[in-house]
């Protein structure tokens, strides 16, 4: 009799105490708990040890620190019809957790599919050589419309950096071209520069000769002595004088 008296308490003993265990909840201190009353929003637990009811509450674990997501890799073409293949990451953080369970499904798979639709719209809008040379900017315009749209679910991006972007052999190569032909122009545009300042110079120099025509024997002279110094030169032209000519035959007439 003792024995069956026994079981009567000890089986709902046992059921309270499964039931309370199963209720406990431990919450990390980066961890928010949204819990569902009879389905319908109650309250957002803090980090601790908490209690949910099963069968009457519902509860729903979110994480608060940054998640780091990566998007795949997308087909854009560019604004003058160039195909290439871009990646990128970002960086996002749940600041509501109540909006981030009530308003979407899943607001990972949400955020995902919504960074990559904006990464192929946005960058279809610019032309390949912005994409190459303006990723800082590109970066920016693209966070903001992400963040605008995933506030609703209570979601704040942090940041979007584009990792690669990805070009064809023939495009590649086109680019390596344009590159050359550009140093090219930026080789002849400084040789242009120097002639015209070496010009100026020797402009300079002419009426500097022209008012003193003895400069322009002194110079005759410092020619004469560079080339003596030069053990390979045989033979040296010197330039005679024309003034000495006419002197000469001034005195034979």
């Amino acid at each position: 009799m003792i024995s069956s008296f026994m079981m009567q308490f000890t089986l709902p003993l046992l059921l309270i105490i499964g039931l309370l265990a199963l209720s406990l909840k431990i919450v990390a201190e980066y961890e928010r708990l949204v819990v569902l009353f009879l389905g319908r929003f109650q309250t957002v637990k803090k980090p601790g040890l908490r209690i949910v009811v099963p069968g009457i509450q519902r509860a729903f674990r979110v994480d608060l620190r940054v998640v780091t997501m990566d998007i795949p890799p997308q087909d854009v073409i560019s604004k003058d019809n160039v195909t290439v293949r871009v990646n990128a990451v970002l960086y996002f953080r749940v600041v509501d957790p109540e909006r981030a369970i009530i308003q979407v499904e899943n607001f990972l798979v949400a955020t995902n599919q919504l960074a990559q639709t904006t990464l192929r719209s946005v960058l279809g809008q610019h032309e390949l050589d912005e994409m190459l040379s303006e990723r800082e900017k590109l970066n920016e315009n693209i966070q903001e419309i992400i963040d605008k749209r995933a506030d609703a679910w209570g979601i704040k991006v942090i940041n979007v950096e584009i990792k690669h972007i990805d070009l064809n052999d023939s495009m590649i190569r086109a680019i390596a071209k344009q590159a050359e032909a550009e140093r090219e122009r930026r080789a002849k545009v400084i040789h242009a520069e120097g002639e015209y300042q070496a010009s100026e110079k020797l402009l300079s120099a002419a009426r500097v000769i022209s008012q003193n025509p003895q400069a322009l024997q002194l110079r005759y002279l410092q020619t004469l002595s560079d080339i003596s110094t030069n053990d390979n030169s045989n033979t040296i032209v010197f330039p005679f004088p024309v003034e000495m000519i006419q002197a000469l035959k001034k005195k034979e007439s």
